[in-house]
């Protein structure tokens, strides 16, 4: 089987170094507008070849989208139109439900499975990328029923190989329980860094007195714009619902301190730690 994987960071790399590991593929073609990672993809022994966009889509069995959202949505209708009945496409975005509207009347709709895997850093570039990412973590299917049966099939191939769990759900809830459990997340971290950065104007302080709790909390805030200002815009009203709850639950500790009600402030650590149940 042959593999185009348009975009050869982070993700689209990862995934190229499992499945050649597996030996799910004979050859993978890289696709990006990036130079520099094109190359640097090839010395790394990720990509076998790269080439222009129409080119890599026709001599595929498999298309692999991985680009920032508004890219995918915007990218995925003209490589529909390039495609064969034989050939399937997926994306690997965070954000689902515009992508999958974008194409909903599309002739090749069949042809194209929607699927998020669960995992990300805040690294960029083919460098970045590592065979074990996956390992164990959870990927999601969506809508399924509006695929081919045998694309969803290649699919579910890909993501076994990969070692990952699947998923499957419709494309707005996909979004809405995303908001939760990563979109909000990022912007929190960003937040508190904007935070500290200007309320600590002394740098050295920072780095002296940062301990692996702030590390941690800080982390998504070094994820790149070009990857999640497309993903809070397309997933804009789920963001600002949990955004509003999250501004709601930070004012509930505002005034738990500012009227130095501490039986109330335990209280909402109390009921955080449940959470302690569903992470374990």
């Amino acid at each position: 089987m042959k593999i185009s994987i348009i975009g050869t960071g982070l993700i689209g790399g990862s995934m190229a170094l499992k499945l050649k590991q597996k030996n799910l593929t004979s050859k993978i073609i890289g696709i990006d507008k990036n130079e520099e990672h094109l190359k640097e993809a090839y010395s790394l022994g990720i990509i076998d070849h790269y080439s222009s966009l129409e080119e890599g889509v026709k001599n595929a069995d498999l298309i692999i989208l991985a680009i920032p959202v508004d890219a995918a949505r915007k990218l995925l209708p003209d490589i529909l139109n390039l495609i064969g009945r034989q050939q399937t496409v997926m994306d690997v975005g965070s954000t689902k439900n515009g992508i999958v509207s974008a194409i909903r009347k599309h002739p090749n709709r069949l042809r194209y499975v929607a699927t998020h895997p669960m995992w990300g850093t805040e690294n960029s570039g083919p460098k970045a990328a590592h065979k074990d990412a996956f390992t164990g973590k959870a990927a999601v299917i969506c809508n399924q029923e509006e695929s081919a049966p045998d694309a969803v099939a290649l699919i579910q191939k890909i993501y076994a190989a990969l070692e990952m769990n699947l998923l499957y759900m419709n494309s707005k809830d996909h979004d809405i329980h995303t908001a939760y459990i990563s979109h909000i997340s990022h912007i929190t971290s960003y937040a508190l860094a904007n935070t500290v950065l200007e309320k600590e104007k002394e740098e050295d302080t920072i780095f002296q007195l940062a301990s692996s709790g702030f590390s941690s909390t800080v982390r998504l805030a070094k994820s790149h714009p070009e990857m999640w200002v497309p993903i809070f815009r397309q997933n804009k009203e789920n963001v600002l619902d949990v955004l509003n709850e999250h501004i709601s639950q930070l004012r509930k500790f505002k005034s738990a301190l500012e009227k130095e009600n501490y039986d109330f402030l335990e209280a909402l650590i109390l009921n955080a730690n449940k959470i302690r149940d569903i992470l374990k």
